[in-house]
């Protein structure tokens, strides 16, 4: 029986070995890069002949606002604290905690659970999706009584606008 000596293991490629790895990494070995760069300017300035002027694509987007604010009418709830807000109504269910946001249109959320802390203020809301992924969002309410202010307000907006499918 023959058996090998040392490391049966292969050698590990990747950018944490190879800078080269990773194609763009690495700066452009002949000087065909800088010809190409003033041929790229023209390039740009035709995209931008051909993109329509803020006035035209505002003018565009105000036809749809109205359509959208008929809808409006219904419950909506929302709460936010320091860092987190949330808001649910007519067109769905939006989070947002500091710089990130996240929105789920109805048909896209399968369940929307929410939680409060024994102790503190922490009012949490979970919105689950079908493809049994969840988002969890904290927020500090001022005081504990306004729990269920807001349970009843995301209760009136869930059986307003959320449809759960009857199997």
């Amino acid at each position: 029986m023959e058996q090998r000596i040392g490391s049966s293991s292969q050698p590990l490629e990747g950018a944490g070995f190879d800078p080269a790895f990773i194609p763009g990494l690495t700066s452009p070995a002949s000087g065909r890069a800088q010809d190409d760069e003033p041929e790229k300017e023209p390039e740009v300035a035709d995209a931008e002949e051909s993109a329509p002027e803020p006035e035209e694509t505002a003018e565009a987007a105000s036809p749809s606002e109205p359509e959208e604010d008929a809808d409006a009418d219904g419950p909506v709830f929302e709460a936010s604290d320091r860092r987190a807000k949330i808001v649910a109504d007519h067109r769905g269910v939006r989070l947002s905690l500091d710089d990130q946001e996240c929105e789920f249109r109805w048909d896209e959320i399968g369940a929307v659970e929410t939680e409060t802390a024994r102790f503190g203020k922490r009012y949490t809301v979970t919105v689950h999706t079908p493809d049994r992924r969840w988002y969890p969002i904290e927020i500090e309410a001022p005081a504990r009584s306004h729990f269920t202010e807001w349970d009843e307000q995301l209760d009136a907006v869930l059986d307003a606008y959320f449809e759960e499918d009857a199997e």
